[in-house]
């Protein structure tokens, strides 16, 4: 079965080149980090917080880490758009992460909601979110 992950950006915000493409790497690196665990291990008098990912074999995250990395990027119009689609994620149980950016280089100083990670998780799944979302 395929996995992968979607990206989708607001097209509205006109971002430049390297802002969109720093927005995407950011979007599909927290959905990463928002899965893994914090973990405490205490070594004499050292406590240390490492966060760890545990995966079963059968786990669309194992495949997607131990395959291709496979990412799609779309687009949407408005911000609206991104959050109907991070409730119909969490609806489907479908890992997300909606990153809002500070606004400290573009947006005038305003933070501003940019994009959403959807997955990885089952290729099947994440098109019944974002089948019908253009390429960007």
């Amino acid at each position: 079965m395929e996995v992968k992950q979607v990206i989708v950006v607001r097209k509205d915000l006109n971002m430049r080149k390297g802002k969109l493409a720093a927005q995407v790497a950011h979007a599909s690196t927290k959905v990463l980090l928002d899965r893994m665990a914090n973990m405490y291990y205490v070594n004499d008098d050292i406590l240390c917080n490492e966060k760890s990912l545990f995966l079963r074999r059968d786990d669309p995250w194992y495949e997607w880490l131990n395959g291709a990395f496979t990412k799609v990027v779309v687009y949407v119009e408005f911000e609206d758009a991104i959050h109907a689609l991070a409730n119909r994620c969490h609806f489907n149980s479908v890992p997300c992460a909606v990153i809002t950016d500070a606004g400290r280089t573009e947006f005038h100083g305003e933070p501003t909601v940019t994009c959403i990670a959807i997955g990885p998780d089952w290729a099947d799944k994440i098109d019944e979110i974002t089948g019908d979302l253009p390429l960007l």
